[in-house]
């Protein structure tokens, strides 16, 4: 049934005149007639009784038209549902100890009245996540795609790139150091639990160790970070990798310490994506506030070569310098 022959017949209804009608609806007098001579048709009654005065509902309209009037109401909900800025947007952010979820969290706090609803896929590659905003079951997702597995209709913009940090106990031999160049890891075990193949991160890490001949591995049961920092407090040779602005909290008696990549600077390149052509104002906000407000980046930069998106900053991918 159209709703704007409803709509029409309603406005008649009203109004009492066709003419009036035309004009409230924005459209031809003979537009009217056409519409309601359709749903006369589709109902398989007459709906209004013409005269010289005007027009007024039939028996038949007079049962029709509160149940016309309700049918608009329901359409006008359901449109007013999905209108940009009606609801919050739903964000993806793979996991709530991470950057993405941190900066997010900054821009509601600096945002309280753009509403959000922030989810983890974190059972979902990049290509599904994408898949998923495609669909439209999340309207962003922040992950490091290659540049051949964005899908038609969705766009990809590099705004965050997290620079990547050593994470060692006291006992460690680098535990002391300022900073550290990434080929000075070579030979040191890097422990990063968790690594599920087939996701961007696998990859991110694979391309990572094979640029500066490090160490990655995943060997081991995962019980989670708690238990990832006790190991570390307690090795004097095990190490792992986290982004700067990743959220992790131990007891203060573990000593752990973080320490900066430097010359260069490995990077986590956290991509937006989100359909292309999207409107929705929150989302419109947030990616200028990832642009002005969000984390900034060295010069010296590292990040894969096939991550998809453009970012901000100019983007080096050097091989490993000598050690």
């Amino acid at each position: 049934m159209d709703a704007e022959a409803l709509r029409t017949f309603v406005t008649v209804a009203e109004t009492g005149q066709f003419q009036a009608a035309a004009d409230e609806l924005g459209i031809s007098q003979q537009a009217v007639s056409k519409r309601i001579v359709a749903l006369e048709r589709h109902l398989g009654v007459m709906l209004l009784v013409r005269t010289s005065r005007g027009s007024r509902p039939s028996p038949d309209g007079q049962v029709f038209l509160p149940h016309a009037k309700r049918i608009l109401a329901v359409v006008e909900q359901a449109e007013q549902a999905v209108r940009p800025g009606s609801r919050p947007l739903r964000v993806d952010v793979l996991n709530r100890r991470i950057s993405p979820a941190q900066v997010v969290y900054r821009f509601h706090r600096s945002h309280p009245e753009r509403e959000l609803d922030v989810v983890t896929l974190s059972a979902e590659n990049a290509a599904q996540a994408a898949q998923a905003v495609l669909e439209g079951t999340v309207d962003a997702s922040f992950r490091a795609l290659p540049a051949d597995q964005v899908p038609a209709g969705i766009s990809a913009e590099r705004l965050m790139d997290a620079p990547l940090e050593l994470l060692v106990g006291p006992g460690h031999p680098l535990a002391d150091a300022p900073h550290v160049r990434p080929a000075k890891l070579a030979g040191h075990r890097i422990w990063i639990p968790g690594i599920m193949p087939g996701t961007e991160w696998a990859a991110f890490y694979r391309t990572l160790s094979e640029a500066f001949g490090l160490s990655i591995d995943a060997l081991g049961p995962d019980f989670g970070p708690e238990a990832l920092m006790d190991t570390l407090a307690e090795s004097d040779s095990l190490a792992t990798l986290v982004g700067r602005g990743d959220r992790y909290l131990w007891p203060q008696a573990h000593d752990l310490r973080r320490i900066p990549l430097r010359d260069p600077t490995p990077v986590y390149p956290h991509v937006l994506l989100f359909r292309s052509g999207d409107q929705h104002p929150v989302l419109t906000a947030l990616r200028d506030y990832l642009r002005t407000a969000g984390p900034r980046t060295p010069q010296d930069v590292w990040a894969p070569e096939w991550v998809a998106g453009r970012g901000r900053y100019r983007l080096n991918s050097p091989s490993a310098p000598d050690a």
